[in-house]
């Protein structure tokens, strides 16, 4: 009876820390939800001060990443199928020979047979001198027979194995036949897609031929991002102080529940690990220690330095870099990470943030389309777009940032030197 009791009364300490850690948990998840969806009114807000040729170009720019990656993806099943079909035509390749070669010995058989005629039995039958050639003789013809029946059968089998193959193939060929249709209507799509945002960008370059103009356009572009940065920013600080006092809260319980157990007739409360912020330390590590060893996120050439002046004007500098690249080249997570923006921003393009933790943040920009959602989890080194010039760029390139505690840092600092 004491023992069921003890059971009992450590039953009821427990489930309330449990219930706890699972409310605190959902509590995370809705503050996650609910941080995306001021990011996205953030983000609608900006869109209703745009002018209608900065609308357009978004428009055909977020459109064109959808064709790309509908494109990429046709290609990869064209490349299965095309795979597949090879594989069925060496398959009956292979069947075929085996029927040639089944019809080569079925007709030794049949010359032979006719060969000795159907007298042969007849003669022995009246041979009786030697009684055991006799035996032997008809076993020789019994086997003879079995073989030749189950020749028969392997050639059947090997004829319908052939017509399914080929069956197979033509299915095979119907598949393949629609998903090149498909990926023509897809080219087509993109092409018309393309060259209307030649057209929006030949109207946006046409507004922007005056150097002031260019500038102050910049400057908004720089305002917005700044918003959308400080923004995200904020959020993730009030996250990391909402964490930090739920832990706080959560310990002190413990050391409640703690203290209540180590009384006379009390139970011993479980000792629990701390549990897993999102301040981004589960992402692989402390995103302050990596400095000199990440990886840059693609492999190209640096067309702009962090500091150097922008377009030849001293007035306004890169806060990142500018690395050139392929379109549709990967770019792939410096550092583990959350997505905390992936979508089309003014002056940035397609556009992809990554929260790395204690104040980090890297930027991806001017993407041909986005492979990863707002609330998404990478590890570093996971493909997250693919190289673009998205956001009014004549030429792809892969516009890369890094945050530290809301102020721009040089990104060469923290990548490994490229050799």
């Amino acid at each position: 009876m004491p023992r069921a009791l003890l059971a009992l009364l450590c039953f009821c300490l427990l489930t309330p820390v449990v219930a706890d850690q699972r409310a605190e948990t959902q509590q995370q998840l809705e503050a996650a939800r609910k941080d995306i969806g001021e990011l996205k009114k953030l983000l609608d807000k900006i869109e209703q001060e745009k002018s209608s040729v900065q609308k357009q170009l978004r428009s055909t720019e977020t459109e064109m990443g959808k064709l790309e990656k509908e494109v990429k993806t046709l290609q990869d099943e064209l490349k299965e199928s095309e795979t597949e079909l090879q594989r069925l035509d060496g398959e009956k390749k292979k069947l075929q020979d085996a029927r040639l070669e089944q019809q080569r010995l079925i007709g030794i058989q049949a010359r032979a047979a006719y060969q000795a005629g159907n007298q042969e039995p007849l003669r022995l039958l009246l041979n009786q001198q030697r009684p055991e050639q006799f035996s032997r003789t008809l076993t020789y013809y019994e086997y003879l027979g079995h073989a030749r029946l189950e020749q028969l059968e392997n050639f059947n089998e090997t004829l319908r194995q052939l017509a399914n193959v080929e069956r197979d193939i033509n299915a095979q060929q119907v598949r393949l036949n629609e998903q090149k249709s498909a990926l023509d209507s897809r080219r087509e799509q993109l092409a018309a897609v393309r060259k209307e945002r030649q057209l929006a960008l030949g109207k946006l370059n046409q507004q922007y031929r005056e150097r002031d103009r260019k500038l102050k356009s910049r400057e908004q572009d720089q305002a917005q991002l700044a918003r959308v940065l400080k923004t995200i920013e904020e959020t993730l600080a009030r996250q990391a102080r909402e964490a930090k006092a739920a832990e706080e809260a959560r310990q002190r319980a413990l050391a409640e529940q703690r203290a209540a157990g180590s009384r006379p007739g009390g139970v011993q409360a479980p000792a629990s690990g701390p549990l897993v912020s999102s301040s981004g330390s589960s992402y692989g590590g402390p995103f302050g220690q990596a400095r000199g060893k990440l990886p840059w996120p693609v492999d190209g050439r640096l067309v702009a330095r962090y500091g150097t002046p922008r377009s030849g004007d001293a007035r306004s500098k890169w806060d990142g870099v500018l690395i050139g690249a392929p379109a549709g080249s990967q770019v792939r997570a410096v550092h583990g990470g959350r997505v905390v923006f992936a979508d089309w921003l003014r002056g940035a393009g397609l556009l992809v943030i990554l929260d790395h933790g204690n104040g980090y943040l890297s930027l991806y920009g001017h993407n041909q389309s986005l492979l990863k959602d707002a609330g998404d989890i990478v590890k570093a080194g996971d493909p997250i777009a693919t190289v673009g010039n998205s956001g009014g760029q004549d030429t792809p390139a892969l516009y890369f940032a890094i945050r530290q505690q809301g102020r721009p840092s040089d990104p060469a600092q923290w990548c490994r030197a490229q050799g």
